[in-house]
């Protein structure tokens, strides 16, 4: 059985897909509650920056330190160097990633500042990224500055 959260933010990589986007969603949970939703919206949006988890943490609004510092962020796929340093920045000291096949962030980095990382290995995850890679690997490409 799939994490709830988990799940929730493979609903936002789905709702990303199905926008023309590319399939990566997450959530920002504090006391098992999702307080921030989001999802690659790079394409739809025509911006640099807005990564799952960065549309995530901007729908969850200003917190304070305390709020990060008892939050998880969830995401389908490993957060990339832009990702991992807003979780680093505000402190938020546990991300659960969906898979890490198919693109690993800098989890070493991430790891040695601190960070629980748990990486669940979720097929769901892969396949969605993989169906993803194939049908516009240009997008891919794009999206991780290759």
């Amino acid at each position: 059985m799939t994490d709830p959260f988990l799940q929730a933010a493979i609903d936002e990589a789905i709702k990303g897909r199905d926008e023309g986007g590319i399939p990566i969603g997450s959530v920002l949970v504090i006391d098992d509650q999702i307080v921030g939703r989001g999802h690659n919206r790079r394409i739809q949006s025509g911006s640099p920056v807005l990564h799952a988890e960065m549309d995530a943490l901007e729908n969850a609004g200003r917190l304070t330190a305390a709020d990060y510092a008892k939050s998880t962020l969830y995401s389908t796929l490993s957060p990339c160097d832009m990702c991992s340093g807003a979780a680093l920045l505000y402190r938020i000291p546990k991300i659960v990633v969906g898979e890490n096949v198919t693109f690993q962030g800098p989890e070493s980095y991430v790891l040695g500042r601190g960070i629980d990382l748990q990486i669940l290995a979720d097929q769901t995850c892969i396949e969605l990224m993989r169906a993803f890679i194939a049908e516009h690997p240009e997008l891919w490409n794009e999206d991780i500055g290759v």
